[in-house]
């Protein structure tokens, strides 16, 4: 009976896993040891020297000419969109991403217009997209185009390098450039089995995301040619987002790009582990299958909605973020191990039964 109650008492105190985000990831000990002697300087003076290393290092490694370190990827975007547009024209972007449905800051900010365009798995219809660059009339002028992968909305999709290759070219031979709202391109890369600039390489701006699967504590980097940088600097602090002794962050970006990515691909297999024992789990639920690390569940079929679903399974040990009515968001990243999958298996297979 004692080992019993033993058993039991680990079982309770044991971690929940948290599946909501990739954002929920923790410096590792070289973050620490890198922010502990990061050279520091004034980055809104002459510059903090950590952070323009960094600036380079990630502007390198996506294939662009300048980098500009940013408190955070929402910021990345909007700066691109501000300093690649003037007020009264407009953006295009397939119409589930994330600049569009969660951000729309330059939108808020200068009256630019976005014009969301119908797309599959995050890849906009390129013959929309030819009919949304036309500009004749009393349509606006196309300002920017973006896209994004691996895309968020779309369970982590990525997007074909042919397609993003010819959005790339349907913009430039109008004169428009192109923005990728890059916050996992790492991912995407990884997918894919090439390098971050070969994807970054169809697109003139990109932003990267450093704190998701990077496991970074904060900050991204827009990357792009020195003109368009030179400019989002600027509008970086109208912003309030210049940073003093900032290097002391950047060290930890530094690690993030320059050590994380290579590790990528276990998330992934990890989402496609958990994504196939829940579709053989249980009939009323069903997975996406990721291409990434992020799995949407579809609990329809249940019966029950997914803020039901989210708080049993937080009571069973396992944050599942609601994603819409219907369905779950699961998002694997360095903290979740094979064990931690297992685990959250056999609390979606109780909740299962208890919602029944």
């Amino acid at each position: 009976m004692a080992h019993q109650n033993e058993t039991n008492s680990a079982a309770v105190e044991l971690p929940p896993i948290d599946l909501r985000s990739d954002t929920v990831t923790k410096p590792t000990g070289a973050m620490y040891a890198r922010m502990a002697s990061a050279p520091l300087g004034d980055d809104g003076l002459d510059g903090d020297p950590t952070a323009r290393e960094l600036e380079a290092v990630a502007a390198a490694a996506l294939g662009k000419e300048a980098g500009l370190f940013v408190p955070s990827c929402t910021m990345a975007n909007l700066l691109a969109t501000l300093a690649q547009s003037e007020r009264s024209e407009q953006v295009i972007l397939e119409s589930a991403a994330h600049m569009y449905v969660s951000e729309r800051g330059a939108a808020t900010f200068t009256g630019l217009f976005y014009l969301p365009v119908a797309g599959t798995a995050g890849a906009m219809d390129l013959d929309l997209l030819e009919d949304a660059l036309q500009g004749e009339g009393l349509k606006l002028k196309t300002a920017l185009v973006a896209m994004e992968t691996s895309h968020n909305n779309a369970s982590g999709a990525v997007l074909p390098l042919e397609h993003m290759q010819a959005v790339h070219a349907m913009a430039s031979s109008r004169g428009v450039p192109v923005h990728v709202d890059g916050a996992r391109i790492f991912n995407a890369a990884t997918a894919l089995g090439v390098a971050p600039d070969q994807v970054a390489t169809h697109c003139d701006t990109v932003a990267l995301c450093l704190s998701k699967g990077l496991s970074a504590p904060a900050g991204a980097v827009l990357a792009g040619p020195r003109a368009v940088i030179d400019r989002s600097r600027r509008f970086r602090r109208m912003l309030g987002g210049s940073q003093r002794q900032i290097g002391v962050l950047a060290a930890a970006g530094l690690e993030a790009v320059q050590v994380m990515g290579q590790r990528l691909a276990e998330d992934h297999r990890r989402a496609r582990a958990l994504s196939d024992a829940l579709n053989k789990m249980h009939p009323e639920v069903s997975a996406t299958i990721p291409q990434t690390n992020i799995v949407q569940v579809d609990v329809s079929r249940s019966g029950r909605g997914s803020a039901a679903w989210s708080e049993a399974l937080e009571k069973a040990g396992v944050k599942a973020r609601p994603w819409g009515k219907q369905r779950l968001r699961c998002v694997t990243h360095r903290h979740i191990d094979d064990a931690a999958i297992d685990r959250a298996v056999t609390a979606f297979r109780t909740v299962a039964g208890a919602l029944a």
